[in-house]
């Protein structure tokens, strides 16, 4: 439907006050240090993440969150399990400012029945159980999100390595089928698929507090 592609469209949008603007999941840290210094690592890390860390298991929680927009309890558990999961004080902060900048913007598209959010509300709980109660389709809802997150990612490789317009245009297109396999990859994982070895990637966010320059928040 038409309705639902120009929500996910909006929502998913970089003016979408949300302030993902302001974070760069530990990026920052990795550019400083050296770990990330062209395209090719740029691309490389931001894949990692994709398939084997943070923005793979939030991919999955939005998921059950989709399926359970109606049930407090259950988005009450998906919640305390996506918390309990980020590793990093400031990953903390981001996910659930985020989701709660979400939760208040996407009011102005009301639902038929208030959606039972949990406080705090991790930013994927919130995006999957609104867009659930939307009736919006999960399999979309996936790829809006874990596009919009990399291109975030990108966003923030262009501004600090930076890799320039052209290099982050072509890191977005290769990215393109490993976001449509993630997608169909967590829009069918249970919970227990849910693991990250993307330990660098925590540690980065981990260490972000510490450097003496920081442009983003994370």
């Amino acid at each position: 439907m038409s309705a639902d592609l120009q929500k996910l469209l909006t929502w998913m949008s970089p003016a979408f006050p949300v302030g993902a603007f302001a974070w760069s999941a530990g990026l920052e840290t990795a550019i400083a240090q050296g770990a990330v210094s062209d395209r090719v690592t740029t691309q490389d890390w931001i894949s990692g993440v994709l398939h084997h860390g943070s923005l793979k298991t939030d991919a999955i929680l939005l998921a059950h969150a989709h399926k359970a927009h109606a049930d407090k309890a259950k988005l009450a558990e998906l919640a305390d399990l996506c918390l309990a999961l980020t590793a990093a004080q400031e990953r903390h902060a981001e996910t659930t400012i985020t989701g709660k900048a979400f939760a208040l913007a996407s009011a102005a598209w009301p639902t038929a029945a208030p959606v039972p959010l949990p406080e705090p509300s991790p930013y994927p709980i919130t995006v999957g159980a609104l867009a659930g109660a939307h009736g919006i389709d999960r399999r979309d809802t996936l790829i809006a999100f874990l596009t919009t997150s990399i291109h975030s990612q990108v966003s923030v490789a262009v501004r600090l390595v930076p890799i320039g317009q052209n290099d982050g245009l072509a890191t977005m297109a290769a990215l393109e089928p490993a976001i449509a396999q993630a997608a169909d990859l967590c829009l069918h994982a249970a919970l227990d698929d849910i693991g990250s070895v993307a330990y660098g990637a925590d540690i980065a966010q981990m260490q972000h507090e510490t450097l003496t320059t920081r442009i983003f928040r994370s």
